[in-house]
């Protein structure tokens, strides 16, 4: 039996349609096609609780930590965990002399991943907390 040409133009609409849809759901999976923001913003939360906010210049890099590092806004170790950050905006947190540390946020919660394992994303706020136990 031999399609009708209605037959084969519904035929090709439907498939346009199904990859434009395959295609709309993957960028929107991988964040906009994997471009990392020009800039984010950066907010420290010091020892006596004030609130110190940047705009941070990623120039490029692919992780928080990388941008941060690069700016001179953090300074730590390495270690096999990653980057241990001890000073923040030139404040250093000692763990060994009075438990303080510096906590990693995003978006307001803890992070679940290191500042050098970070994906920089859009509408995102990063943040370090200096904390004491």
């Amino acid at each position: 039996m031999m399609k009708t040409n209605k037959q084969i133009f519904k035929s090709v609409l439907l498939l346009t349609m199904v990859a434009l849809i395959a295609v709309t759901a993957l960028v929107g999976c991988s964040g906009g096609g994997g471009k990392t923001p020009s800039e984010f913003p950066f907010e420290v939360m010091d020892q006596n609780g004030e609130l110190t906010e940047f705009t941070v210049e990623s120039d490029g890099e692919q992780t928080v930590g990388a941008a941060l590092l690069k700016a001179g806004l953090i300074q730590g170790d390495e270690s096999e965990y990653g980057l241990y950050v001890k000073s923040v905006n030139g404040i250093t947190a000692d763990y060994d002399a009075d438990g303080a540390y510096w906590a990693f946020y995003i978006d307001g919660e803890y992070a679940a991943t290191g500042v050098d394992a970070t994906d920089i994303e859009a509408d995102r706020v990063y943040a370090f907390v200096y904390t004491t136990e």
